[in-house]
């Protein structure tokens, strides 16, 4: 391994195997399409096997039903793929609302599949990676993981968690090659987004870009990559920064939109999907 730089073995993106979940849609199907196209073979997991296999067909990538919670599935997807070179650990939920009212068995579905998602295909693949003494895992996060935000209590904490856990298994699997990346967007126009406010002093980012730091974090290994890249130190900010000085931001910038919906409507949809997944 090389002394200056990252340190890790390289891995060339022609032929790599990547595997990325929660890839039928958004984000996940953005940087699949990117993967395709500089030649790796993809592999996409989902819940949702009708938007994966839609997804996989367009790109001529392998499709297959995957609940990140459940980890006999993961290792079904491993045994059936191959080789993985690159995980996306992508799939994720974010219900929004009053801490108090959210209901335990939505909170538990959040920590499962933001949480242990990430755990179990970590647990999955990365042996496979250490035994072949290379391989790259991207976990994706939020700049929720370092800003508290009101509405969003359970989903912070899932991706306060997130971020911890990239951060100590870096570390872990530093020795053997295998590095640990976390990409952290701020709000993207995705469906987990959708009836709430954007924008409006709230930094907004497209699919595509957090496909593009995904892919460039496979070049510099980098451990964290906030998207947009400025808002990469906001913690250290919050931190220095006297709470009134805070609060007052915090007003300009509607910090409580994640309790008050723009569209009502559009959101109480995403909100059953969420619940559906619970039953």
């Amino acid at each position: 391994m090389r002394i200056l730089g990252h340190g890790y073995p390289e891995i060339d993106l022609k032929g790599a195997r990547v595997l990325i979940t929660g890839a039928g849609r958004g984000i996940g199907q953005a940087t699949a399409e990117l993967f395709a196209g500089k030649g790796a073979e993809v592999a996409i997991g989902d819940v949702d096997t009708a938007a994966a296999e839609s997804a996989a067909a367009a790109l001529g990538a392998k499709a297959f039903e995957l609940d990140v919670r459940v980890r006999d599935q993961w290792d079904e997807v491993v045994a059936e793929f191959g080789r993985v070179d690159i995980l996306v650990n992508n799939a994720g939920v974010m219900p929004a609302g009053a801490f108090l009212d959210e209901p335990d068995a939505v909170g538990h579905a959040t920590i499962d599949i933001n949480v242990w998602g990430l755990i179990n295909g970590m647990r999955a693949v990365v042996p496979g990676m250490i035994a072949r003494g290379r391989g790259h895992v991207v976990n994706v996060a939020s700049l929720a993981g370092k800003l508290p935000l009101p509405g969003l209590a359970v989903y912070n904490a899932s991706k306060f968690a997130a971020v911890g856990l990239s951060a100590a298994t870096r570390l872990e699997f530093a020795e053997y090659g295998v590095s640990v990346s976390t990409v952290m967007p701020s709000a993207v126009r995705t469906r987990l987004s959708s009836g709430m406010t954007l924008g409006k002093g709230m930094p907004t980012v497209d699919p595509e870009d957090v496909a593009a730091a995904i892919l460039h974090t496979c070049g510099t290994r980098k451990a964290e990559v906030a998207v947009p890249s400025y808002l990469g130190p906001i913690d250290v900010a919050l931190a220095a920064a006297p709470e009134r000085a805070v609060r007052l931001v915090r007003r300009l910038f509607d910090g409580e939109r994640a309790l008050h919906p723009a569209d009502t409507e559009t959101r109480a949809k995403y909100e059953e999907q969420v619940r559906s997944i619970t039953k």
